[in-house]
């Protein structure tokens, strides 16, 4: 038996769904565009964690600011007990497709969401040069929200400090299902803030750990190219009992 994430689902089946979904909100809306243009009211977040420090300069090979940007590309650093996903090996980074799956108690939920933008370059900070590489994503119908977000692995050239920031934008998505809408109402926010928080402290103990001699984990690949991210998380037996929306937005 191939081995699995997701607890309820055929993640090659529903990874081949997601190139059939647009995005389910329009760009000219939202916060991308200004506030002026923005339609609705929207969360705008933004974070930076400090990881460490190289030497001043591009980044060093084998370094903190390159094992930082493995970890962020294939997804290591999230938080499995609130967020899981997969995504094929083979898929370049930019237009990539990924299901994730939402946990909360004993429910699961599960969209989609696709990379649409990878951030590759050297940039001016106002103090000085820096040394960016990331990527975004945005939602696809069916998810429980509508927007955008950001992770990137930032160097300042000139002091050497190595951080990583998540950024983006965010509202509720209309959901038909008034159980799965009070729910998302009265915790979402609040496991969405939670999410953000924990991931930023994965990724510090991650690379902090990396400069100590430990090996930086990676995600699971099955014989079938499916990416099973974040690396150790497995479903527990009792996961058939867990309750399970696909794609509870509408």
């Amino acid at each position: 038996m191939r081995e699995r994430l997701l607890g309820q689902i055929d993640e090659a089946g529903a990874l081949d769904e997601l190139s059939r979904l647009h995005i389910n909100y329009d760009l000219a809306q939202s916060p991308e565009n200004g506030f002026e243009a923005a339609e609705g009211h929207w969360h705008v977040d933004s974070g930076t964690t400090r990881l460490g420090r190289e030497g001043p300069g591009p980044p060093e090979h084998g370094g903190l600011w390159e094992a930082a940007c493995r970890l962020v590309g294939e997804y290591e650093f999230a938080d499995a007990r609130i967020l899981r996903g997969v995504y094929r090996r083979n898929s370049a980074l930019l237009g990539r497709n990924m299901l994730l799956e939402g946990r909360f108690f004993g429910l699961r939920f599960y969209f989609g969401v696709r990379v649409t933008g990878v951030i590759d370059e050297e940039r001016d900070a106002g103090d000085g040069p820096e040394r960016v590489w990331g990527w975004c994503y945005q939602t696809l119908e069916g998810h429980l929200e509508q927007g955008r977000l950001s992770y990137e692995v930032i160097k300042h050239l000139t002091t050497g400090q190595v951080a990583f920031r998540v950024a983006g934008y965010s509202r509720p998505a209309p959901i038909g299902n008034p159980i799965v809408r009070l729910g998302f109402a009265l915790f979402g926010r609040r496991t969405q803030q939670r999410f953000y928080r924990n991931i930023q402290v994965r990724i510090t103990e991650l690379v902090r750990g990396a400069q100590r001699g430990r090996p930086l984990p990676s995600p699971a690949v099955r014989p079938d190219g499916i990416v099973l991210a974040p690396s150790g998380a497995r479903p527990h037996p009792l996961e058939r009992l867990a309750y399970g929306w696909t794609h509870p937005g509408s």
